[in-house]
């Protein structure tokens, strides 16, 4: 079993920067790769990116490399997601999940567990 819990959303204005963590606890951890995925109202969850479990590799959803960055520190258990130059169509309820690595983070159906979400709401 694995948990996983975010934190750092809030409230930005469009341009601004930050930074999501995502603390991972429970058995097996070294098996799994951690991905953070996203839901805007109305729209279908969908992969942002992925970082596979010693943290060497990552890949990312068309367009999301430009402005996201993912990183892990598996000294800490968590997993990082960096979000510059935010749009107000980059709202939504940011989770992080873990599952097998996939070279290009594969669907949301993928992945086994999941935290709660942390919201982002970019103002325009």
């Amino acid at each position: 079993q694995v948990r996983l819990v975010e934190s750092g959303g809030g409230l930005v204005q469009a341009g601004d920067s930050l930074k999501l963590s995502c603390v991972v606890s429970g058995s097996n951890l070294d098996w799994y790769a951690i991905g953070w995925l996203r839901q805007a109202p109305g729209k279908e969850r969908e992969v942002v990116a992925c970082v596979n479990s010693n943290g060497e590799n990552t890949a990312y959803a068309a367009s999301m490399e430009e402005k996201f960055t993912i990183s892990r520190d598996n000294a800490k258990n968590t997993v990082y997601l960096q979000m510059n130059r935010l749009k107000s169509e980059d709202t939504a309820v940011y989770y992080c999940a873990a599952g097998i690595f996939h070279p290009t983070c594969g669907e949301p159906s993928g992945y086994d567990f999941w935290g709660q979400g942390t919201q982002v709401t970019v103002s325009s």
